[in-house]
């Protein structure tokens, strides 16, 4: 028996875990087969007479779990003239309809009960 190890950056979740499992246990000699999503690893336990590391790394390749994942690189250019907030390679795809800009007026005071914190008053008062 051989334990092979796996750097996996593309299991990122349970489900992953899952058809991971499932396809390794598909190969001919895999026993035991221990993927971890927090880790992003891979490690199994096989017969080397009937399979072998590169075969296993063959297996997880084809189905795309290694390698890295692709990103979309965020832009420094402003999506409008007048904006001065940076936007990602989606907003394309999204326009408006995400935004995290809120505008809240200045009264003076926090905006919530902060232990600690309170109006601050003049000294001389």
């Amino acid at each position: 028996m051989q334990t092979s190890t796996f750097n996996t950056p593309a299991l990122f979740g349970d489900h992953h875990v899952t058809e991971v499992r499932r396809l390794l246990f598909e190969v001919p000699g895999v026993k035991d087969v221990y993927a971890s999503s927090a880790f992003r690893a891979v490690q199994i336990t096989f017969d080397e007479a009937q399979t072998s590391h590169e075969a296993l790394a063959r297996q997880l390749d084809a189905a795309g779990y290694l390698g890295e994942i692709p990103m979309l690189t965020e832009v420094s250019v402003a999506a409008e003239a007048d904006s001065v907030f940076r936007h990602s390679a989606t907003y394309e795809t999204v326009k408006k309809t995400v935004s995290f800009q809120q505008k809240v007026p200045y009264s003076g005071r926090p905006l919530w009960n902060c232990p600690g914190m309170g109006v601050i008053k003049n000294m001389d008062e």
